[in-house]
């Protein structure tokens, strides 16, 4: 049987705030946009949502960002305050569902509308987020607990609300999951061969960079083995 979860909370960021991190729960239905040339070159996601740095941020790898009330609550215990449904800069605060566990690839369905979007990676902290939790040493603290959220890329379109049912409608054979993925490129490199032997992320950019962090990995493993023997 697919796993069934809940969207709690739809959460967008209002023009002409400071960041697009700044997400709160809205009521109504937003619309969901998939990939494709009319979007007047926004991209796809949440329609009406705001994306501070479209650089790093955004694109169609990234169009939603989901995270799980339950990890949520696990850091408002940690950090000993109130950590409401947006706070972590999500789209999808959503209830019932493993995200971390979710596998790259893995599809879900959404609402009853055809709202379907696909995992397809972690989210990396950055300086922006640490400013927003005003936590000293909070990206080494996200790091280390390697509980990240996902990403997911929009396959169709479609509303999505608060009360949404979520249905992993499609589970890849493979075992390389978010948490997998954020541990191989932060805190656990060894990792990395694991991603590209099954084309865990199909953006081109990505596998370069997984490549160049392999190469890299490697030189310091030979520089390593190497210096035990002399």
């Amino acid at each position: 049987m697919a796993a069934l979860g809940r969207v709690l909370t739809v959460n967008v960021a209002a023009p002409g705030g400071a960041t697009g991190i700044d997400k709160r729960p809205i009521d109504d239905a937003v619309a969901v946009r998939a990939p494709g040339p009319m979007h007047d070159g926004l991209g796809s996601g949440l329609v009406g949502d705001v994306i501070g740095d479209r650089k790093v941020h955004g694109g169609d790898d990234q169009a939603v960002y989901a995270y799980a009330r339950e990890d949520l609550d696990r850091w408002q215990r940690t950090l000993g305050r109130e950590l409401p449904n947006g706070m972590f800069g999500e789209n999808l605060t959503t209830s019932g569902l493993d995200v971390t566990d979710a596998r790259i690839g893995e599809q879900w369905a959404v609402g009853t509308s055809g709202l379907r979007l696909e995992v397809s990676r972690p989210r990396i902290p950055c300086r922006t987020f640490a400013d927003r939790l005003a936590v000293r040493g909070w990206v080494k603290t996200f790091t280390a607990a390697a509980v990240p959220g996902a990403y997911l890329r929009v396959l169709d379109a479609g509303p999505v609300r608060a009360g949404d049912l979520v249905e992993v409608v499609h589970r890849p054979a493979h075992d390389v999951t978010i948490g997998v993925v954020f541990r191989a490129m932060t805190n656990e490199p060894e990792l990395l061969p694991r991603l590209l032997e099954i084309e865990a992320l199909p953006d081109p950019a990505q596998h370069e960079r997984l490549r160049e962090l392999l190469d890299g990995l490697t030189v310091v493993l030979l520089t390593n083995e190497n210096e035990g023997t002399n």
